[in-house]
This record gives C-alpha cells, structure tokens and sequence, in this order.
C-alpha cells in the first residue's frame, strides 16, 4: 500500500512538473541580453532596473560580436553595420528585428567658421570611427555636398572618443566628428569658452539622402528565435515600453546614470534629446535596406562584404 501511495505521489509530481514546464514553454526561454553603453544602452535603462531579464552592459563592439557568435547572448543592441557584419560571419546565424537608435552625430566647433558642409573645404575634421558607420556618414555628406573628403579635407582619426573629446574641450582640437554623449561630455567640460554645436550630421543627412539614418539596431540569434519566438515579442514589447519610459520620465537621467549607461546625470539628461533614441519594428528590410546599400557602396567590408539575404530581415510587431 505504502509503494502504491509513493508512486501516486511521484507520478503526481512528475505531472505537475510536466504542465509547468508546458506553460513557461508557451513563450519559451527569456533571452540574455548585451548592449552598449550610450546611446544603444539608455533605451534599455528601465528595461534592466526593473530585472525580469538578464542584461549585460559592454564598452566594445567587439565583446557583443563575441557574445552572439558564442551563443552567450541571445539578444543584442548593435551598430547597423555590424548586425550585417554578424549575419554574414555567422551564414545567416542573426536576425534584425528593431531599430534603436538614428543620428547621434554632431560636428563640434571651437570657433565659428563652420555654419554649413561647405566651409569644411581646406579644414581638418578630427573623428572617430574610422572603418564604420560614422566614417563613411561623414564621406557621404561630404562627397553629396561636393567635397572630396581624400582631397578637400583631413581626416584625423582618434580611437577613443573620450580622448577627442578631452582634447576638444581643452582646446587642442577645432574641428570634431562626435557621437553623444561624448558631445554633451566635450561641452560640459569645455575650457575654451567658445565650444559649440556646429551642425547636426543628421540633418545634413537628411537634406542628401532620401534614407533614414540609422545607428543603432537590435539583433537576435537565429537558433533562440525560431525556439522563443513569443519570448521575443514579450521582449521586443518589454523593450519598447522601456524606450517611452526613458523618453517621457524626468527620473530617466539618474537611472541611465546609475546604471553606468552614461558617467553622470547631468551628461545623461544634456544629452538625451540629441541621441535619438527609437523604438521601430516591423518591416526592417524596408526601414533598413537602402542605409545598407549606401554603407555597401562606400565599402562593402563595412557590412560583411556582401549585402544581407531577405532572410536577416524580420517584419514583426512587438505585442
């Protein structure tokens, strides 16, 4: 009687585990999640502080692509180009499934002498991102504005943009290509007194172009998309909600400053309004598919060395 009530019991459990695990399975695993810090990351800022998923913050492209490639990280904010670079690595192991950030570059000025493109003729323009997107954003609206950028111009090229910054501000550089917050960072920090805001690269885009400039974008892993696909459009819904809340809440700067994303609330809310900061889903190859063909003219490297397959492109809604 004991061994029939103890088999009754085990066999109870087993079902109760059964029907569990059948219910989390509805939506699948929640994804592990990696972005940048700055502006891929403050989207993500109320999405992290309120812990449902497990989000991990990295100063460097290149720790997100070894994220992803090993698996470690289903989900991904990245640079345009490199969510391409990461498909064609990987023959197809990565989606694009949102847009997360446009334009964040700015040329700073210690000066007055650049009110258009056209002044940059004859002038050196010190800038970051040499081999990606802001390189050839920059050679783009130089080249549409009838400027050589290898002949007309110098490019100086810094690696970090904390370090251009800090010369920036202290006077040692005139002219800067710079993304935020390292914009809001130079400024605040400005010695010169006469630092500025010179022109908006994405609206020098826009008078060129008729595609969107984009920068930003979240990417997920193949294999965990086909398993998880409702666990997706809970986070794609999760994640939009977060980026309204950043977007509208006065408490978003110190949470984003708390977070690490930025160095300070005061950088974080000065900042903001100049790093637009988006949530678009849906059709990405048409949201995304021309800003690939210019980046694959300028240099096909850039992203990977051949265009992405329709099959890079996912076209769903967050619920």
């Amino acid at each position: 009687m004991k061994t029939v009530k103890a088999l009754s019991a085990i066999i109870a459990v087993l079902i109760l585990s059964l029907t569990l695990f059948a219910c989390s399975g509805d939506k699948g695993e929640l994804p592990a999640v990696m972005a940048l810090k700055g502006p891929t990351g403050m989207g993500m800022a109320k999405l992290i502080d309120e812990g449902k998923y497990e989000v991990t913050l990295v100063a460097s492209p290149d720790e997100v692509s070894s994220a992803i490639i090993s698996g470690s990280v289903d989900i991904a904010a990245v640079p345009i180009n490199l969510a391409s670079v990461l498909y064609n690595k990987t023959n197809g192991g990565v989606k694009l499934f949102a847009i997360n950030t446009l334009g964040v570059l700015y040329i700073l000025e210690n000066g007055n002498s650049i009110n258009s493109v056209a002044d940059f003729n004859g002038k050196t323009i010190a800038a970051t991102g040499q081999g990606s997107t802001p390189e050839y954003i920059l050679r783009y609206i130089l080249t549409k504005n009838g400027i050589n950028p290898d002949s007309d111009v110098t490019l100086e090229w810094y690696t970090d943009g904390s370090e251009l910054a800090t010369n920036l501000a202290a006077g040692n550089v005139d002219i800067a290509l710079l993304p935020e917050p390292n914009v809001t960072a130079a400024l605040t920090k400005s010695t010169t007194g006469n630092l500025r805001v010179a022109l908006d690269m994405t609206a020098e885009w826009d008078k060129v172009s008729d595609t969107k400039l984009i920068q930003g974008v979240m990417v997920v892993r193949s294999e965990y998309y086909e398993a998880n696909k409702k666990a997706l459009e809970e986070f794609m819904s999760d994640y939009s909600a977060s980026v309204d809340w950043v977007l509208s809440s006065e408490e978003a700067p110190a949470l984003i400053a708390s977070l690490g994303i930025v160095p300070s609330e005061g950088i974080a809310k000065n900042a903001l309004p100049r790093c637009n900061i988006t949530y678009i889903d849906g059709d990405m190859k048409g949201a995304t598919e021309d800003f690939y063909r210019v980046l694959f003219d300028a240099k096909p490297e850039s992203i990977g060395g051949k265009m992405p397959g329709d099959d890079f492109y996912l076209n769903i809604k967050a619920k």
